[in-house]
């Protein structure tokens, strides 16, 4: 069995990014190269094993829904976008995405999910303060869960 699931990311930000915080999120959707300094999410903590066979703590930076091509588990296709909406009325950038995930990497999925919630268009506005920030689905599942940030917290499943 695999605890993997379905990623949809479907937002539109507002237009305060930096063009460091731009080149940062272009890096996680993996359409460009990797900044010298990450501020969006800065740790990335992988156990490994030293030479002495013992395990220890590494920061190992990856792109977080740099995915392409054909899914795993899940079907379909896997793939970022980042597209400016300069000329339009409501000025910012869309970003959508579709990645699997496994459990093991909520955190720092989390991470950029309350980054990129915290300058969402208030259109992604909830009236119990919650930013609807896309869906999750179980490999197995038919239906998605929205999928959710509130008070700085993504609401993942149990």
């Amino acid at each position: 069995m695999s605890d993997v699931y379905e990623l949809m990311i479907a937002v539109d930000l507002r237009d305060e990014i930096s063009e460091p915080e731009l080149a940062e999120l272009n890096w996680h959707l993996g359409i460009g190269p990797r900044p010298e300094r990450l501020t969006i999410v800065t740790r990335f903590p992988v156990v490994v094993l030293d030479d002495a066979d013992m395990s220890v703590i590494e920061d190992h930076p990856r792109p977080l829904l740099a995915e392409q091509g054909a899914a795993w588990r899940i079907g379909g296709v896997l793939c970022s976008a980042l597209e400016s909406r300069a000329g339009r009325p409501r000025k910012g950038w869309s970003l959508m995405a579709r990645q699997e995930i496994h459990p093991d990497g909520f955190d720092e999925v989390g991470e950029l999910l309350c980054w990129l919630a915290a300058r969402a268009h208030e259109t992604h506005l909830r009236g119990d303060g919650a930013v609807g920030i896309g869906f999750l689905r179980f490999h197995e599942a038919e239906v998605p869960d929205v999928l959710q940030v509130e008070s700085g917290q993504v609401t993942w499943p149990d």
